[in-house]
């Protein structure tokens, strides 16, 4: 008896082979095949444990201000090593992600953009900054690029290429940015200040 198996709940598969075996019909390629079916499914335990990791996966995707997709296959265990301490001092959580998980964590969060690039390796950047991950990161793909790579990214509510990321990379950090602001205030207000002295002392020159 061959056996057509369609996807269905772990419980009416085992009532299926239940019954199946009992069959005076039945060969035992069908059986075999059957079993093989019911031990391939995943339990409901597993199910849930996968649920909640595209859950947590989509609340972070979803409040992140940058996310960074990398192809890091052939990276060795001394330079991820390295990456991922730099970008854990800058508070950028780094980690390799199974394909199917990010693909329904992005479709939770309205991230369905990035989902044509989910194949083979695929590691995941995020964080609160919008430059740091492809700022750090860009660092690794310009020395390997023949084994590290940007697939894509969401910075700041855009879907973004690699070669977006790259010149993102070249933006300066948030600090580095506030730093720059300070010192143009800071030298506006020195100029302010001496074109005031210099009114003044022209003013009691003028007095005299």
């Amino acid at each position: 008896m061959n056996i057509s198996l369609v996807r269905l709940p772990r419980r009416a598969l085992r009532k299926t082979r239940f019954f199946v075996r009992r069959s005076p019909l039945a060969t035992a390629e069908g059986i075999n095949l059957l079993d093989k079916e019911v031990n391939n499914l995943p339990s409901e335990k597993i199910l849930n444990e996968k649920k909640e990791k595209v859950r947590e996966l989509a609340e972070k995707l979803s409040g992140a201000a940058a996310v960074v997709l990398v192809d890091y296959k052939g990276i060795n265990v001394d330079n991820d090593t390295k990456l991922r301490a730099e970008l854990r001092a800058e508070n950028v959580h780094y980690t390799v992600v199974k394909n199917t998980i990010l693909s329904r964590a992005c479709q939770d969060s309205g991230l369905e953009d990035l989902i044509p690039v989910l194949s083979g390796t695929t590691a995941l950047a995020l964080s609160d900054d919008e430059v740091a991950p492809a700022r750090i990161i860009q660092k690794y793909v310009s020395r390997y690029r023949d084994i590290f790579n940007f697939k894509m990214g969401y910075v700041s509510g855009k879907v973004v290429g690699p070669d977006e990321l790259r010149v993102i990379a070249q933006l300066p950090s948030r600090e580095g940015l506030v730093a720059q602001v300070a010192g143009s205030f800071s030298s506006i207000i020195s100029s302010l200040a001496r074109a005031v002295s210099e009114v003044q002392k022209k003013m009691e020159e003028s007095a005299a």
